[in-house]
C-alpha cells in the first residue's frame, strides 16, 4: 500500500530543492506543485450545500470520492511512497488528518525578505517577457509587485497565513518546518531530521548534482527558470535587491525562528 505525504510552507524556500532530492531515492515520487489541492478544493464546492445535489451527499461519500481522486491521479506511478506539492496543503490539515491519518507535512520556510528578494529577481531576470505572478502587467515597480505578492491573497501572503494556520492549529503534530537556510547549508542534516520525521530508512542522497526543471511549465508562467535546479547545494549569499525600507518591512516576521513567539513543540529543521 502506498504512503501519501505533502509538501507546503512557502514559496521560494526550497520545495522544488527539496522535491529534487527526494526524487533521488528509489521509493519516493516527487515534483513541483500540481493540480490536485485546487482538484480538491473544487471538489468541496461541488459537494457542498450549494449543489442541488447536496442531499446525495454525506461525508462519507465525500471522503471517497476525494480518495478516488488521489488514487487515480498518481495510479500510473509505481512508488510506494509519494510527495504531493502545494502551498494550499497548510489549510486542509484537518481535512488530511482524516482523509490520510498516517500522512505527515512538510513545510518549506525562509525569511519572507529573501522571499521577495528572489521573486524580484526572477522578474528582472526576465525583461521581455511579463510574469504571471502579475497579470502580465509589464508596469509595476517593485514597491508595487511586493505589495501584491504580501496580500491577503497572493503568492506570499497567502501561504504565510497559512503557514500560520498549520503551526497554531491542532494538527501541528503533523507537521515539519524545513528553513531554506538549513537546507542549503546542511543538506546532510534537513534530510536527516526529514527522514527521521517520516519513519522512513535514510538514503545516501548526492547534494554535488541536483537536477530538476519544469521548463514547459514555467514558460507558460511567464517566469522562466522558476522551478529549475542545478547543480550543487549550497548556501550563496548575496545582496538584496530590495530597497532598505521594504527589506525592513518583512524582517521579523519569521515567527519560527523566536522560541516565544512560535507554539511549543513544533518540528523545526
Amino acid at each position: 500500500m502506498r504512503q501519501l505525504h505533502f509538501i507546503s510552507g512557502l514559496p521560494r524556500s526550497g520545495s522544488t530543492l527539496l522535491s529534487a532530492l527526494l526524487a533521488q531515492n528509489p521509493r519516493f515520487h516527487a515534483g513541483v506543485s500540481g493540480p490536485l489541492a485546487g482538484l480538491f478544493g473544487a471538489l468541496l464546492g461541488e459537494m457542498s450545500e450549494r449543489s442541488e445535489f447536496a442531499p446525495f451527499l454525506d461525508d462519507d461519500k465525500r471522503q471517497r470520492v476525494l480518495r478516488g481522486v488521489f488514487d487515480s491521479y498518481y495510479a500510473d506511478v509505481d512508488k510506494p511512497v509519494i510527495f504531493d506539492t502545494s502551498r494550499g496543503w497548510c489549510t486542509r490539515l484537518p481535512a488530511l488528518a482524516q482523509l490520510f491519518p498516517e500522512a505527515k507535512v512538510i513545510a518549506c520556510v525562509r525569511d519572507l525578505p529573501w522571499i521577495f528578494d528572489s521573486f524580484e529577481r526572477l522578474v528582472r531576470a526576465s525583461p521581455f517577457s511579463p510574469s504571471w505572478l502579475f497579470n502580465f502587467n509589464p508596469n509595476g515597480t517593485v514597491y508595487t509587485r511586493l505589495n501584491q505578492l504580501a496580500s491577503a491573497d497572493g503568492q506570499v501572503g497567502y501561504p504565510f497565513d497559512a503557514l500560520k494556520e498549520a503551526c497554531f492549529g491542532e494538527h501541528a503534530g503533523q507537521l515539519l518546518l524545513v528553513q531554506y537556510e538549513t537546507l542549503s547549508s546542511d543538506p546532510d542534516r534537513a534530510m536527516g531530521a526529514i527522514y527521521d520525521f517520516l519513519g522512513e530508512t535514510p538514503y545516501a542522497h548526492d547534494f554535488d548534482d541536483v537536477r530538476y526543471e519544469a521548463d514547459a511549465f514555467d514558460r507558460r508562467l511567464g517566469t522562466p527558470n522558476l522551478h529549475r535546479v542545478r547543480g550543487a547545494v549550497k548556501a550563496q549569499p548575496r545582496v538584496t535587491l530590495l530597497p532598505p525600507d521594504l527589506f525592513q518591512r518583512f524582517a521579523h516576521d519569521a515567527f519560527w525562528r523566536d522560541p516565544a513567539r512560535r507554539p511549543a513543540g513544533l518540528r523545526i529543521v
